[in-house]
């Protein structure tokens, strides 16, 4: 089963794929969050046969949602109705930061990289504990 992972920011939108199997994340691309988006992704779930989609869950420290989080939602649910992906969300604490680093701790630079990377944290953890097979 193939699973697509989703870093929504106001800015940018990283996107991750999983493996065949649905087992890990992988960085897959970053898309520019305007009028267009939608219709990419899209595009992006029938080409791929994508089918579930996991999406940060933007909280703040509290626990109460953040303000991406409301955008983040309504995002989700329009890929759901145009595709009818079912949609499963994934705590994203930190996974912008851990994306920044890489396995020595020395800084990602480029911006991209972190929003791809983190749409795979996000994927790979809910895999993890999701059963998925």
């Amino acid at each position: 089963m193939r699973y697509l992972g989703i870093d929504y920011g106001t800015k940018r939108i990283g996107l991750a794929l999983s493996d065949d199997a649905g087992t890990m994340g992988f960085p897959h691309s970053i898309v520019g969050n305007d009028g267009r988006t939608l219709g990419g992704v899209v595009n992006l779930i029938q080409k791929e046969k994508v089918e579930a989609i996991v999406v940060g869950e933007s909280r703040s420290f509290a626990g109460t949602d953040n303000p991406v989080a409301k955008d983040a939602r309504a995002f989700a649910e329009s890929l759901t109705e145009r595709t009818g992906v079912p949609v499963f969300y994934e705590p994203e604490t930190f996974t912008t930061q851990e994306a920044r680093r890489d396995f020595e701790g020395v800084h990602i630079r480029k911006s991209g990289n972190v929003d791809s990377s983190a749409a795979a944290l996000i994927l790979t953890s809910y895999l993890s504990h999701t059963n998925h097979g």
